[in-house]
């Protein structure tokens, strides 16, 4: 299997964020990465809204 085709710098980003040692990120299988990078997503989504939640209830208060 041949390394997934991104960036140096895109590489070095997801690998922080989803805490996954760079090697193994470069060879890991694409239908995976994109599932961790959807959940990554998902987890940020919710974490946004949450903060958007708690900063309009401090506005109404």
């Amino acid at each position: 299997m041949r390394p997934l085709q991104i960036s140096p710098e895109t590489a070095i980003t997801l690998s922080k964020q989803l805490g996954v040692p760079l090697e193994q990120l470069m060879h890991m299988p694409q239908h995976i990465l994109m599932q961790k990078i959807a959940e990554l997503a998902k987890h940020q989504e919710a974490e946004a809204a949450t903060k958007s939640d708690d900063a309009s209830d401090s506005e109404n208060s």
